[in-house]
């Protein structure tokens, strides 16, 4: 059986928020909170569980998706008006990567965290 990742905690300084937030981008569906967390179901494998937290790091989230998945949600970050960039550390400059083969893009969410789309994996 291959390994594969379920779920994992993201933290948040307001859960339901950043839940809704990460829905709205990546057009998925936020249903409210189910007992302590604000899950968002990514695809068939995968849940995000937002969960409240003062004092967190910033961590990275990297989904590798299809050129047509890649063209709604970069066209979502911007509608927002959120800033991009092409690498860690250039999260402002605008551009795309071609890391790959593929296109590639870095933006922040509200709490800090690092989202990464490539069209190529890694």
């Amino acid at each position: 059986m291959a390994i594969i990742l379920n779920h994992t905690i993201v933290p948040a300084r307001d859960k339901e928020a950043a839940a809704r937030w990460f829905a709205q981008i990546f057009g998925l569906r936020y249903d409210g909170p189910k007992g302590h967390f604000a899950p968002v179901k990514v695809n068939s494998e995968l849940t995000l569980l937002f969960d409240k937290d003062e004092g967190f790091r910033s961590s990275h989230y990297a989904f590798h998706v299809s050129d047509e998945e890649f063209d709604k949600i970069f066209g979502r970050v911007k509608d927002e008006g959120v800033a991009f960039g092409s690498a860690p550390g250039r999260f402002t400059d605008g551009q795309l990567n071609d890391w790959n083969g593929g296109r590639g893009v870095y933006f922040k969410s509200p709490d800090g965290h690092v989202l990464e789309l490539m069209t190529a994996s890694q």
